[in-house]
């Protein structure tokens, strides 16, 4: 049984997936109530789900780039859980989770985590054989710069304000995924997390103690 959590900015979510199935998953805006939303969040899952905590072998976490706060939050707790059971922990990137969830396309992807101040960390993707790889690498960037950044036709997903769709609304070729499809999931997270592991052979690959939060300068 594998734990999932993301606590990357101001949406959060948990899942519990025993690898071949999404046995239960919350996703929803806790704003800055991570502190004393994600602890009780896990044990009212496993309360639903008829789990026991002592079944989780494995723990995934969205490492970044995010809020500062909400980052150090999860990825805490995953390493402090992880790490106190000697279960593997195994970290995917927030831009990664935002583009599973998409399905194929001819157009580019481009996928955007907020970072604050009407700035966004932003990444393009293409589609390439059986998945989105990515094009370029993550920039932190004003909207005008990321807009300007578009130069073909382009999907565009993750967590969009009004700020970046004012911005995005007038580009030609450029498209809004629909929301349910920007929402950033944790079951993805899992399912990532299960290939990871059974795709390895080392286990010291998913040490809690090498899993980083990835922070992007903001200041």
């Amino acid at each position: 049984m594998l734990l999932a959590i993301d606590t990357a900015t101001k949406y959060m979510s948990v899942a519990l997936h025993d690898g071949e199935t999404v046995l239960g998953e919350q996703t929803w805006l806790a704003g800055n109530r991570h502190t004393v939303a994600l602890a009780p969040s896990i044990v009212e899952m496993f309360k639903a789900c008829e789990v026991e905590r002592s079944a989780i072998s494995a723990v995934a976490v969205a490492i970044g780039p995010g809020s500062y706060t909400g980052l150090r939050i999860g990825v805490s707790f995953a390493k402090g859980l992880a790490g106190a059971r000697r279960l593997p922990l195994v970290g995917m990137t927030t831009l990664e989770m935002s583009v599973r969830a998409q399905p194929p396309s001819d157009h580019d992807l481009l996928a955007v985590v907020p970072a604050g101040r009407g700035r966004v960390i932003v990444n393009k993707y293409h589609w390439q054989a059986d998945a989105w790889r990515s094009a370029s690498e993550p920039r932190l960037l004003e909207w005008a710069d990321a807009v300007a950044w578009v130069d073909a036709p382009t999907l565009v997903t993750g967590e969009i304000d009004q700020d970046g769709r004012d911005a995005l609304a007038n580009l030609p070729d450029v498209a809004l995924v629909p929301p349910a499809f920007r929402l950033r999931r944790a079951g993805f997270l899992a399912e990532y997390a299960w290939e990871q592991l059974r795709q390895s052979s080392d286990p010291r690959r998913f040490d809690a103690v090498s899993v980083m939060p990835i922070y992007m300068q903001t200041g």
